[in-house]
């Protein structure tokens, strides 16, 4: 799942050479570790001691960053027991309609992947799945958008067609990162994947913006020194929309996206992204150690993984004991824990010696944005209709002020069934449809595209019952997205770093975090990758493996690499 980020225009320098420079990878830059050729070395991950075979390593939360940790592990030749108390997916969530063809599908959760997740797209590739450009607002893939604020609507191709004032603001922007955050240096550094240059350029940012706000840093700006310019920014933004929801999180969060520019060049998964952890599920790796050829995790788990754990407590021994749903107790020398954060306070009965009391604090202090979406299935994609009087798409991808905030069409083909997403929103703008049902929210949003689209009767064009999802009501999530506040920097570093156990007392090891807000990059599935593959280096040394010294781990490159620490007196 996503936020939306504005697209920042990057210099007449590196344009001329994106062509010979390797893609940006959403490494850095906290941590600008190539995970990308970790992944694609020959020499696999590393390995464990013969000795160890077989061991079982519990993995706690069948979302991305859980079954990817236990596909590796599995490979290492190790047993992962996955833990799942829903279904497996996480946030990469994929569901149908009732009643309407299977190819028709809505991404309750994640739905648009940037380039720069080269980890991600190693396992996108890895099980045969296709992508497609994402229609974001003004993206060149997307027919046409609409941009109505205050009562009044603009229609466009590219920002050029909006007024005037729309540019400037998104000139404003990029003047406001090259003045206040090293923009273009930053990416060209990342590009290169200069690593002594980013971590020049990101230690004095870190030590500058703590502190700041998203919203304090555009007032500081002398580019954005208008409110109306504020506001227009807030209410639409540009890349993927409006930017008021997260106005008032760390300026440091946003920079983190606009340098990997993981706010760019969106595509979607063809079918569905929660394919991509079903699929491993099932995959029989080719190179795998231990295991028979044909082993898969779905075969290890009798094709079920284990239900909900409901306790987490240590043993004599450092073993970390499970206790699941069906009351089935089992004892770990290594659990990875992939969930929600916030189900160890909650859902999940914990001893107070798992993590370190500042990794508690860590936990406690964890800022969660909430996020809803309503879809509803149409017939065909009635939207490239051309209107008889001015020859425009009859509908557009829209954004605007009212309570739908975000509406996109989903094209199959031509006059074959299709999707739209009435509406997707975050924090306050979620919380307004939260009591509400989903029929309710439908009733609600085509009342408001109507006054939009006056000429449009998008009902007569819906074939069945819509589907809704409000993050911050599910049961095992209780948010969309992890988005840190102004002083969260060293709360996210002890989560971070936290596979690095040997740094911890003897009787604090063995549980390790993973899972996309452990990531720097939360809200993306990158992280989620990012922070799995931390787990399994992590769990590879606990039972004393090691990686080949041709390709050295994140464990093994940690104090060339480590985050930024700051003071904490």
């Amino acid at each position: 799942m996503t936020s939306t980020v504005p697209t920042a225009v990057h210099d007449e320098h590196e344009s001329e050479h994106a062509d010979t420079l390797p893609p940006v990878t959403m490494f850095g830059p906290d941590f600008p570790y190539a995970y990308d050729d970790f992944l694609a070395h020959p020499a696999g991950l590393g390995q464990i001691p013969a000795t160890e075979h077989g061991s079982e390593v519990a993995v706690i939360g069948g979302g991305l960053s859980g079954i990817v940790t236990a596909y590796e592990l599995m490979k290492m030749g190790l047993k992962p027991v996955v833990y799942e108390a829903d279904r497996i997916g996480g946030r990469l969530r994929t569901v149908g309609f009732e009643g309407c063809d299977g190819e028709l599908t809505a991404e309750m959760g994640a739905m648009r992947f940037p380039p720069s997740s080269t980890a991600l797209q190693h396992y996108i590739d890895l099980v045969g799945l296709v992508t497609e450009p994402f229609p974001n607002p003004l993206a060149p893939d997307t027919p046409s958008t609409v941009v109505d604020l205050k009562g009044e609507s603009h229609y466009a191709r590219t920002i050029d067609d909006l007024p005037q004032v729309y540019r400037e603001v998104a000139d404003a922007w990029n003047a406001c990162l090259e003045e206040g955050a090293d923009f273009s240096d930053m990416n060209r550094a990342i590009r290169e994947r200069d690593v002594p240059r980013i971590r020049e350029i990101w230690a004095k940012l870190v030590e500058k913006l703590d502190n700041q706000t998203f919203y304090g840093f555009l007032c500081n700006s002398s580019a954005f020194t208008s409110f109306r310019h504020r506001e227009i920014f807030g209410q639409v933004g540009f890349g993927t929309g409006g930017w008021d929801t997260d106005f008032p999180n760390s300026i440091l969060e946003i920079l983190r996206v606009v340098y990997t520019e993981a706010d760019d060049h969106h595509r979607g998964i063809v079918g569905g992204s929660q394919q991509l952890p079903l699929r491993l599920w099932e995959r029989e790796p080719e190179k795998i150690v231990h295991w028979a050829q044909g082993t898969s995790l779905s075969s290890l788990h009798d094709g079920v993984p284990r239900p909900a754990v409901t306790r987490l407590h240590r043993a004599a021994g450092d073993r970390i004991v499970v206790t699941d749903a069906d009351g089935d107790i089992r004892s770990y020398q290594a659990v990875v824990f992939t969930a929600q954060s916030w189900m160890l306070l909650s859902k999940i009965d914990c001893d107070d010696s798992l993590f370190p009391i500042d990794h508690w604090t860590a936990i406690e202090r964890t800022h969660y944005m909430e996020s809803s979406k309503l879809f509803v299935p149409v017939d065909r994609p009635f939207w490239l209709d051309k209107d008889e009087e001015t020859g425009r798409d009859t509908m557009s991808m829209t954004l605007t002020d009212r309570m739908t905030r975000g509406t996109y069409l989903l094209d199959n083909g031509p006059d074959r069934p299709a999707v739209i997403c009435l509406s997707y929103t975050w924090c306050d703008d979620s919380l307004k449809w939260l009591p509400l049902s989903a029929n309710e929210r439908m009733e609600v949003m085509l009342k408001s595209l109507s006054e939009i689209y006056p000429k449009v009767d998008i009902r007569k064009h819906i074939i069945g019952s819509p589907v809704t999802v409000s993050w911050e009501n599910e049961p095992y999530f209780m948010g969309a997205f992890k988005a840190n506040l102004p002083g969260h920097y060293r709360y996210q570093r002890r989560l971070f770093t936290h596979f690095m156990q040997d740094r911890l007392p003897a009787d604090q090891r063995g549980i390790f975090l993973a899972g996309d807000d452990i990531s720097w990059t939360a809200g993306w599935a990158e992280g989620a990758v990012q922070t799995a593959l931390n787990a399994v280096w992590g769990v590879m040394h606990r039972f004393g493996g090691a990686t080949d010294p041709h390709n050295p781990g994140p464990g093994d490159l940690y104090d060339e690499i480590a985050p930024v620490e700051l003071p904490e007196d």
